[in-house]
């Protein structure tokens, strides 16, 4: 069970993501007041001013707060709200359910200006774009080479360039939202009296939906249209939206004949396109279509290393290649397994080694590694101290055979399934508590000996590598 301080940290930093993806107002008056209590590893205890806090919360942010728990206090946590004087409510946190909404674009909060009455036309609203994605936090590499320059060109002539409308296109998780959002960041910084908006949508369809019905269609397609820089995500849901297609198609008309600029994102190539008008399949593709491909190795690293120093994780070279080595290029599967990988260094108490990594790839990828047995642990330790295997499982109690011994036995609690009683009985016929005893001594000397724990290091390399 995590200590007060270390849960109160990792409630700060969902805190922070909290303040980064809400107004400064929603912040304020709907999270700030909020408390961590307890952690014991899977009930997180947060406590709330009043039982129409919690209502509020999940009503209108379940979405994202949802998304934020998963990803610090890992996908098995179960939120309970703890009211002053009042009996603890549980939220039901269903994994399955927490788990949608990681690949999801939150856009909840975005206000719609066109409702508001006497709109002007330069009021300047929120472009709604996240903080952490700019061109200074984007790894280039080959696999996104042509969609970065071109971005950063659009960024420079929004609305001159050749590339309008900017259509970048690739799989799940490969950094299309984090390429788009730069440049609106980049926009913003260059052209600060343009007006740019990010939108994905999932959200852009909502919104017409609710114009529709209010009977504000006609402010709906002129607040996009005083849209400098507009910013499209995921535009292959517009499949099979005939009503949204044609306003979407009058809009788009109406910028691009403004020299105002368009940024789409989707999975696939226009060409791919199912249930798009034709008449908006042409004019996407009018501009640059970019692909974005799977990281290779290289860039792969660089991913994993940026990441790590972003979320403060300090990994070693071999970490660090385990990681790429064992996972997909998808940068929510790499940030999800740095974030376990932190979690459980700073809940569970572990060090952060091939090891712990390995464990926590189950829960990503299926590593594929033979069974590392006993047998298989105790010839790689003999090997590396050069003692014969019958030294070891013999009586004898001599300084090097007894710390050989150990350090099989923690090996193999720790590569193995195997129960105590009978990794002792395969190292020389020892108790469970002897290999208790061998996992606490050698768990203390890799805290506080650096040359033993390199030594460690190396042994669980060649084990992993047999």
């Amino acid at each position: 069970m995590a200590n007060s301080h270390t849960y109160g940290e990792v409630w700060q930093t969902c805190l922070e993501r909290l303040q980064q993806q809400t107004s400064q107002e929603e912040f304020a008056r709907w999270f700030a007041p909020i408390k961590a209590l307890t952690f014991d590893g899977t009930n997180l205890r947060l406590k709330v001013p009043s039982q129409s806090y919690i209502d509020h919360i999940e009503n209108k942010y379940q979405n994202i707060l949802g998304q934020i728990i998963y990803q610090y206090f890992g996908r098995q946590t179960r939120v309970i709200y703890a009211i002053p004087d009042e009996a603890s409510v549980a939220v039901n946190a269903d994994t399955t359910a927490i788990s949608n909404y990681m690949h999801q674009t939150d856009t909840s909060n975005i206000k719609n200006p066109f409702t508001i009455p006497g709109l002007q036309r330069r009021i300047k609203f929120d472009p709604q774009l996240n903080n952490k994605y700019t061109f200074s936090t984007h790894i280039e590499g080959e696999c996104n080479r042509l969609a970065r320059s071109a971005g950063r060109t659009v960024a420079l002539t929004p609305g001159s360039s050749p590339f309008n409308p900017l259509y970048i296109y690739g799989g799940s998780g490969l950094g299309k939202t984090h390429i788009v959002q730069a440049i609106g960041h980049e926009v913003c910084e260059r052209h600060p009296e343009l007006q740019v908006l990010y939108v994905s949508t999932n959200k852009f369809m909502a919104q017409y939906q609710t114009a529709v019905k209010n009977k504000e269609t006609n402010d709906f397609v002129h607040f996009y249209q005083m849209v400098d820089v507009l910013i499209i995500d995921d535009i292959q849901e517009l499949s099979g939206r005939a009503g949204t297609q044609n306003v979407f198609f009058n809009i788009f008309n109406h910028l691009q004949m403004a020299g105002k600029q368009l940024i789409l994102t989707s999975d696939k190539p226009p060409v791919e396109l199912a249930d798009i008008e034709q008449r908006l399949l042409t004019r996407f593709k009018w501009g640059l279509s970019a692909k974005i491909d799977t990281p290779d190795y290289e860039t792969k690293l660089k991913i994993i290393r940026a990441k790590a120093e972003s979320m403060d994780i300090s990994l070693t070279e071999e970490v660090v290649n385990y990681l790429a080595d064992n996972i997909s290029a998808n940068i929510r599967e790499i940030e999800g397994a740095l974030l376990s990988l932190k979690a459980n260094a700073n809940f569970m108490g572990r060090r952060i080694s091939t090891s712990l990594a390995k464990d926590v790839l189950k829960a990503y990828v299926q590593v594929t590694q033979k069974e590392i047995s006993v047998a298989r642990i105790a010839e790689i330790v003999c090997q590396y101290y050069d003692i014969d295997e019958q030294s070891l499982n013999s009586s004898k109690r001599t300084r090097d055979l007894a710390q050989a011994r150990q350090v099989a036995m923690y090996l193999a609690k720790q590569h193995t399934k195997l129960p105590l009683a009978a990794i002792g009985a395969a190292i020389g016929g020892r108790n469970h508590a002897t290999v208790l005893h061998s996992f606490k001594q050698v768990t203390n000397m890799l805290d506080t000996d650096k040359l033993f724990r390199s030594q460690i290091e190396e042994i669980e390399k060649m084990i992993i590598a047999g």
